[in-house]
């Protein structure tokens, strides 16, 4: 049996080589980062494939969050935007290192009735698989991972993934269930070994699909409400499907991705999105409750803005710059907000001024960094949490959301809005617990009860007076919002409903079409003989039905 493991190992290894590299040595079988075969064990494998997961959907959820103005996007046309080979991080992680790893446990789980990792293994694949669909389309999958017996496996249709991915997660229910063997992983990052979270964690993904095949299913709502009425999904913040992060900066380093990039000794490497930080400041009577949550100020005024000294060409460009017509007639902020909201229009390109240390930067949710208590002080390593964060892969909260979708969609409007708040509140007290994490933050600043109450209140108030699919838009912008950490659910929801209907035009007056599915990765691409790339960047994905433009996407 340790033979016969050591050669699927290694055929499985071949076949990652296969799907993310493009260009093989033909000798090469052993990857010196990889579990060696006579080291393998189920833990060994889910400890791995645990990680791989959280940095599979980090980085697929900063792209998505990036066209939906949750962050910046640093390209002018969407065409552009995102080459082939900028996807082949997220390739590679998906098909050479997880779905790999996962194929390589379920050999010993098997072998030794681990039900319960077989179990996680096949959440991690089909939330992973249904998201590779999301991104890109038709993917392979049931040929994939095959090592030498097929080199140019073949995509499958996106709608059949979705069927094994809902076969998948149902297999997984029955392995959480089990009492046969109620062996559990010496380590479950995720949820720590309670499988009933497991099991509400799996329906709860079970409304993920059927909500974003409503379009194309006429089942799949009726098939949502079912899992409603069973009560069995994530209903409260302690049940949120979430990876937790370390502080540690080497061997290994465990911090949050986005902390490890942007809290350094020379400032930040990101720049954050103008739009959001722009609705979460200027847009109620009141400034967001969780604004000085997710961001933090280093300079208490931006140049050009209205309450600052004046524009400066070197630190930031477009503060000397006329506002761009098609910003004037669409009525959107420019370049600089009040208050020291220091980041980038969407699509803005000027390149990197020196304003590490002075621009605005993530805070300490999720990514564990400095709660903003108007101190303005630049960060530093190991500032704040010390990168002691969290990825945001699925919530209580983005279930209450998705009811307002179903809800307003079934005309239910008055449902929608008690979703709405409910999933508001949620997100206020998961993100305000956060303050916490930043010892060294003088949080008399942190909002109250009371100024949650009041946000929630206006909200209430807006929605109801809002006439028609405006009601649609104030779901759709408080649900990206709350989706702040991870932008897959909030790209997948503006391309089943087009909305929100404001948000900020790209810096280019043309464009070009808004991305409805990612490019071919290159390794797949210029590697695989069954398929060809795609023409552009407008290719829908399967439950996709809406127009090819407009209703009503912006640019």
């Amino acid at each position: 049996m340790k033979i016969f493991i050591k050669n699927v190992v290694l055929t499985l290894f071949s076949a990652g080589l296969v799907l993310s590299c493009e260009t093989t040595e033909l000798n090469l079988v052993t990857d010196p980062d990889a579990v060696s075969p006579e080291q393998a064990t189920p833990d060994g494998y889910l400890n791995k494939v645990q990680e791989e997961f959280a940095r599979f959907n980090e980085d697929v959820g900063l792209n998505s969050a990036a066209l939906v103005r949750m962050e910046n996007m640093g390209t002018r046309l969407y065409q552009q935007a995102y080459s082939p080979a900028s996807q082949d991080g997220e390739w590679e992680t998906a098909y050479s290192s997880m779905l790999t790893d996962i194929r390589a446990m379920n050999i010993l789980a098997e072998e030794a009735n681990f039900k319960r990792h077989i179990g996680m293994g096949q959440v991690f694949e089909a939330f992973t698989m249904v998201t590779l669909v999301d991104m890109y389309g038709d993917v392979p999958y049931s040929e994939a991972v095959q090592g030498i017996d097929n080199l140019n496996p073949a995509p499958d249709a996106g709608a059949s993934i979705y069927a094994a991915a809902l076969a998948l997660l149902d297999n997984a229910i029955g392995n959480f269930s089990t009492t046969d063997n109620a062996a559990g992983p010496d380590v479950d990052f995720y949820y720590d070994g309670d499988w009933d979270k497991w099991i509400k964690l799996a329906n709860s993904l079970k409304l993920k699909i059927y909500a974003q095949t409503r379009l194309v299913d006429a089942s799949a709502v009726s098939s949502f409400n079912a899992i409603i009425t069973s009560g069995n999904y994530i209903t409260s913040v302690s049940e949120d499907f979430q990876f937790t992060w370390g502080s540690n900066v080497v061997n290994p380093d465990s911090r949050h991705p986005d902390y490890g990039d942007n809290y350094t000794p020379q400032g930040a490497a990101d720049y954050t999105s103008n739009w959001l930080m722009n609705y979460m400041d200027n847009d109620k009577t009141s400034s967001d409750p969780r604004i000085r949550y997710y961001f933090y100020r280093q300079s208490a005024t931006t140049p050009g803005a209205v309450d600052s000294d004046g524009p400066n060409q070197q630190t930031l460009s477009c503060s000397v710059e006329p506002i761009p017509p098609h910003y004037v007639a669409g009525g959107f902020t420019f370049c600089n907000l009040p208050n020291g909201y220091w980041g980038r229009d969407h699509g803005d390109d000027d390149g990197t001024p020196p304003d590490g240390q002075l621009r605005t930067t993530y805070g300490v949710y999720p990514i564990g960094g400095e709660f903003d208590d108007s101190t303005f002080e630049a960060i530093d390593l190991g500032s704040g949490a010390g990168g002691a964060g969290i990825t945001p892969i699925f919530l209580a909260q983005t279930v209450d959301f998705l009811r307002a979708e179903i809800a307003y969609a079934t005309n239910n409007a008055a449902g929608a809005k008690t979703f709405l708040t409910n999933g508001i509140q949620k997100s206020m007290d998961k993100t305000l617990a956060f303050g916490a994490l930043d010892t060294g933050a003088d949080l008399s600043l942190a909002p109250t009860d009371t100024d949650v109450a009041d946000y929630i209140a206006e909200v209430d108030g807006l929605y109801d007076a809002a006439v028609g699919d405006e009601k649609l838009n104030i779901i759709a912008k408080e649900f990206f919002v709350a989706l702040f950490g991870n932008g897959i659910d909030a790209f997948n929801f503006y391309r089943r409903t087009g909305y929100p209907s404001d948000l900020q035009a790209d810096r280019e007056p043309e464009p070009g079409a808004f991305i409805r599915s990612f490019l071919y990765p290159a390794v797949y691409a210029n590697n695989n003989n069954t398929v060809t790339q795609k023409g552009s960047v407008t290719v829908k994905v399967f439950w996709d039905n809406n127009p090819d433009s407009g209703f009503p996407l912006s640019n």
